[in-house]
């Protein structure tokens, strides 16, 4: 990235305070501020840096009146933490340009389609009958089983897995080593004291604009399909279990565990390690504090819950105040 401080201004749709013509190549926190890079202002208990840092370019709210001199040329934007977030994405995207590539070093074949400007790196695999959508990128070492339907602007990060018969919607981002659809963990107790395996015989189903993070699985259903629904993010290594329904734009932070058969509403938040029970559910825009377990349904939308199990907040800081006496 190399760009004049004038075009990030028309980029962000900003204004310039200073030298429109400085360039910047690439982006430093405002307290590592050096010559050449660009920083943003957002939160007031950095402004000091402002007037201290050595960053060529500094976003600000288009309100900011500073109280001293600033040395670095200052683009005023409606909201400063909005417009890096915009700026990150636009440098990211320019990273990932990449010219159609198909790896002799690949396997596919004859029947596999092929969208436009596919990338797929040597060592991958994708399977027959597979369809892979415009646009999408196919890393190192990954494996796409068959009869799978990938869409559009997708990106698969080396070592991602993905079992024969999944089906991935648009912008969906899998990072390195996670594993879709492989089986869930079903077993029937014997009378002999063993367990017989129970077989998944469904799917994974991911919708538009989700990212699932490194090391994350998720298991194909024993009928039917586990769901992920449209703008969902998971981070690293979580787990979904069997026949699981996540909602619409619910985020799960990394050491998530859903047991199998669980329905979790839309605008959900769990937090690390979070814990729920099989057969479970969750109602829309539950918030569930790090380390929660999760016993039985959640009907109730909108909570913050905390604990384990889990009570609502409140519950939980006033119980909280009679642990911490009883330890004194």
């Amino acid at each position: 990235m190399e760009i004049k401080a004038e075009n990030l201004a028309k980029l962000l749709k900003g204004t310039v305070d200073g030298d429109p013509k400085v360039v910047v190549s690439g982006f430093a926190k405002i307290e590592h501020g050096k010559p050449g890079k660009l920083s943003f202002y957002a939160n007031p208990k950095y402004e000091h840096y402002v007037y201290t840092s050595k960053a060529s370019v500094i976003l600000v709210n288009k309100d900011f009146e500073p109280k001293e001199a600033v040395s670095a040329t200052m683009i005023r934007v409606e909201n400063a933490y909005a417009a890096v977030a915009e700026l990150l994405k636009w440098a990211a995207a320019q990273k990932k340009r990449t010219r159609r590539f198909r790896s002799l070093r690949a396997v596919r074949f004859f029947s596999t389609r092929f969208g436009k400007k596919v990338y797929l790196g040597a060592g991958s695999y994708v399977g027959r009958r597979t369809k892979i959508g415009d646009n999408t990128k196919i890393y190192e070492n990954v494996y796409i089983g068959d009869d799978t339907v990938v869409g559009k602007n997708c990106i698969f990060y080396p070592g991602a897995v993905v079992y024969p018969g999944m089906i991935i919607g648009d912008n969906v981002i899998v990072h390195a080593n996670a594993v879709i659809g492989s089986d869930g963990f079903g077993n029937v107790p014997q009378p002999d004291g063993t367990w017989e395996k129970i077989e998944h015989l469904g799917n994974v189903i991911i919708g538009n604009n989700v990212e699932i993070g490194a090391g994350t699985t998720i298991d194909r259903a024993e009928m039917e399909s586990t769901i992920i629904g449209n703008g969902v993010k998971i981070d690293n290594l979580c787990q979904i279990a069997h026949n699981v329904v996540v909602g619409d734009n619910t985020v799960m932070a990394a050491l998530c565990g859903i047991a199998g058969s669980t329905k979790i509403g839309k605008n959900c938040i769990l937090a690390g390690q979070v814990g729920v029970a099989g057969h479970l559910e969750i109602a829309d825009n539950t918030t569930i504090g790090a380390q929660g377990g999760v016993i039985g349904n959640i009907k109730e939308p909108g909570q913050t819950l905390l604990g384990s199990p889990v009570i609502p907040v409140r519950n939980y800081m006033k119980s909280y105040a009679l642990f911490k006496k009883a330890g004194q």
